[in-house]
């Protein structure tokens, strides 16, 4: 029996994809790749196929990264997978390849403001079927009936080479959070693929099925995914936090959060890309539903975290910054070049972070948000796929063709559920994710 390795991508969808090769190929694929096509892209999350500007013309190669090689011993079963890069035939970068996009956007700021991205992405993610446990957020019994999964889980983000940091019994009906430590660069977006493709392989061991969708029922909670942020300067030391700067940020931190808020409601639909993304990004859901600023504020867009550190030094290795508009309908190479280059614009255009915000927003009137810079986040992904292509400067930030592709994308996904009923909408999403 030959060994199979699953070459990967995570697509425009979040959905994970790819070719498998056995194993003994491994040398010449990581030279050669996989055969691809370019109207896979077009493939959207309930694998419909928007229209394509490919057709049924042009090949890609698939070239998987050894350095994102994941080996998971699941009882008898084995799964093998490395997330890879899409390239022309000539090996240059193909346009639509999320890991690419992610690799442009971190150049601009090395560029720019002279550091490197350190980020982690938080994951809530629930069990399906109906939990018979009552009035166990965050609890213990939560937890231990589900142990096993949590500790062979956090066993396999370990043999994975990540750095498991904590998981819990959330708040919702079978939903848990699992937090990993950051990364550098690309294998930030890297790592939190693999922990929800390790999630999801780890439940089907258990005999259960985890899904991240955004939200399962508009009664209960949503499932977020929460990047926090933070810089190095080249010689590895902090450059995220200044003592004497608003809310301990440098100025390069507040001029890069300065650019996501400007720029928030044009990205939203890389980073909350699905038709119920929208239904958890409320007031009062502890998500996001303005583009302000927070000082440890769980109902910021944006938030400035808490430090556990008393010296000076450690405080700023420990200071970062949290982006809190996304879920997991998003790929995360995708999301976080969007907020990466939406800071990016920030530091080019000198740009200041607002204060903090200390009140409940949704109290205020739209002429009194208005006056203070404050705007309510597109309420639905067709208002926010406009407001994206809209933008001249944030659709500049990718290639000639990639915003038609990514909103025709959209659509199709849009037109898939547009007949369903909130209800329906929910299992849907539930189901593909």
């Amino acid at each position: 029996m030959s060994d199979l390795i699953f070459a990967a991508t995570c697509d425009l969808s979040g959905k994970v994809r790819g070719k498998a090769f056995p194993s003994r190929d491994l040398e010449k694929r990581l030279q050669r790749g996989v055969g691809w096509t370019p109207t896979n892209v077009q493939i959207n999350c309930f694998d419909g196929i928007a229209d394509s500007p490919f057709g049924a013309l042009g090949d890609l190669l698939l070239i998987p990264d050894e350095t994102t090689g994941v080996t998971a011993a699941l009882g008898t079963q084995i799964e093998r997978f490395m997330l890879g890069d899409i390239v022309e035939l000539d090996g240059e970068p193909w346009d639509f390849c999320t890991r690419a996009l992610l690799k442009s956007a971190l150049t601009r700021l090395e560029q720019l403001g002279g550091v490197r991205l350190l980020a982690a992405f938080e994951h809530e993610f629930q069990l399906k079927g109906d939990s018979l446990l009552v009035g166990e957020g965050y609890g213990r019994t939560g937890f231990e009936v589900h142990r096993g999964l949590c500790e062979d889980l956090m066993t396999q983000i370990s043999a994975a080479g990540l750095s498991p940091d904590s998981i819990m019994k959330e708040y919702g009906p079978n939903q848990y959070e699992v937090v990993i430590g950051p990364e550098e660069g690309v294998r930030a977006a890297d790592a939190a693929v693999i922990l929800r493709e390790l999630t999801r392989s780890v439940a089907r061991a258990h005999g259960e099925a985890a899904t991240f969708t955004p939200i399962r029922d508009t009664d209960s909670v949503g499932n977020g995914v929460h990047i926090h942020m933070s810089f190095l300067n080249p010689d590895g030391t902090p450059a995220t936090y200044d003592p004497s700067g608003p809310c301990g940020m440098s100025q390069l931190t507040s001029a890069f959060c300065a650019g996501i808020l400007k720029y928030l409601d044009a990205i939203l639909a890389l980073t909350a890309p699905s038709v119920v993304s929208y239904l958890r990004l409320t007031p009062h859901r502890w998500s996001a539903a303005y583009n302000n600023l927070g000082f440890r504020d769980r109902e910021a867009s944006l938030r400035v975290c808490p430090v556990t550190a008393k010296d000076p030094a450690s405080v700023a290795r420990q200071f970062n910054i949290e982006y809190r508009a996304a879920d997991a309908a998003a790929c995360p190479h995708l999301a976080l070049a969007a907020v990466v280059h939406a800071g990016c614009q920030g530091i080019e255009e000198k740009l200041t972070a607002p204060d903090a915000t200390e009140e409940d927003l949704s109290l205020l009137s739209p002429e009194t948000l208005a006056d203070r810079g404050y705007i309510r986040l597109p309420d639905t992904l067709e208002v926010a796929l406009e407001r994206f292509g809209a933008s001249d400067t944030v659709t500049g930030w990718f290639p000639d063709m990639f915003s038609g592709v990514y909103r025709a994308h959209k659509k199709s996904e849009i037109a898939h559920v547009a007949q369903m009923d909130t209800a329906a909408r929910c299992a849907a999403y539930e189901r593909t994710y």
